[in-house]
């Protein structure tokens, strides 16, 4: 498996009942999107296509797979060829097509085009941590997020799943972290920050390769401005960029947690997947809770 480079937590209430999930999953698998269909989507294995198993399990930690198929069907297509149907239409009878003709014309096209249109076949990976009731995706897009809490929530019938909530103001925290206060033991400041105006519409500054403790990003501080992107390092395990919306992106496994795959002997290809996601589930749960005690993240309720 690959590691995951984003992280859009999802928070659930950690006696939520599971037990079922491995017998209920096939009732949700994807299948195949339909002639007349736009998209489907559904589990799939995690492992990849010639497996059965919709989930992979290792301690408190699950590796779920929802795997989407899309019709590739681009409105400007459609739109052109309609432009043209309607266009021969009006010269063939000297007339011009109202509104409700030429819906059930683009419905007509819609038909004969999605029976022949290119299938685009995508995966959103995700890690259920049962111990610390959150759910990891590996996205950037809280969309996205929400649609694997969804798929989840139609295979089991419930799934109270829902955005995390922090009690105290994460661009707040963000700030207060490059204008000198400590961070969580483990944390460490990176070279990369988003910086926008306290009012809306106000200027956005994004800084690279820059150090966080400067007079440049002081000054900045100075005028108003405040940390909604800030890039950070979790001991030499992870570094990522945390935004005020929650969400980890550009995550990397660095060399203090992959030197321990690397020292570990396997003998086959399943022994080097389990040995991934154990690393990375182990990981992302400590970083988690680094998280959730600096941004006050509140449990979901049961």
């Amino acid at each position: 498996m690959s590691f995951f480079t984003n992280l859009a937590f999802m928070r659930f209430p950690v006696k939520h009942d599971f037990a079922h999930l491995d017998q209920l999953l096939p009732e949700a698998a994807l299948k195949p999107v339909g002639a007349l269909e736009m998209s489907s989507s559904g589990f799939i294995s995690p492992f990849g296509k010639g497996e059965d198993a919709l989930s992979h399990r290792i301690g408190d930690a699950v590796w779920l797979t929802v795997g989407s198929e899309n019709k590739i069907l681009p409105a400007s297509v459609v739109n052109d060829l309609l432009a043209t149907k309607v266009a021969e239409i009006e010269e063939k009878e000297g007339r011009k097509l109202g509104g409700k003709a030429r819906k059930r014309l683009k419905d007509d096209l819609l038909h004969e085009l999605l029976p022949k249109a290119f299938v685009k076949n995508s995966r959103v990976d995700a890690m259920l941590d049962l111990q610390h009731g959150f759910l990891a995706v590996n996205t950037s897009s809280r969309k996205a997020a929400e649609a694997v809490a969804s798929e989840i929530r139609r295979a089991l019938g419930s799934f109270p799943a829902i955005p995390p909530n922090a009690e105290v103001a994460p661009r707040s925290v963000l700030t207060g972290w490059i204008a000198g206060e400590p961070l969580p033991e483990g944390l460490s400041l990176g070279e990369e920050c988003e910086l926008k105006d306290a009012m809306d519409g106000g200027a956005v500054l994004k800084a690279q390769h820059q150090e966080m403790l400067s007079d440049e990003i002081a000054k900045h501080l100075e005028t108003g401005k405040q940390v909604t992107k800030l890039a950070l390092n979790y001991e030499d395990h992870v570094s990522f960029v945390l935004g005020e919306d929650l969400i980890v992106r550009k995550l990397k496994f660095l060399d203090g947690a992959v030197d321990q795959l690397e020292n570990t002997e396997r003998d086959d290809l399943r022994a080097e997947l389990d040995a991934r996601f154990a690393l990375m589930a182990g990981e992302v749960r400590r970083l988690f809770q680094v998280l959730e005690a600096a941004l006050k993240l509140s449990p979901a309720e049961a």
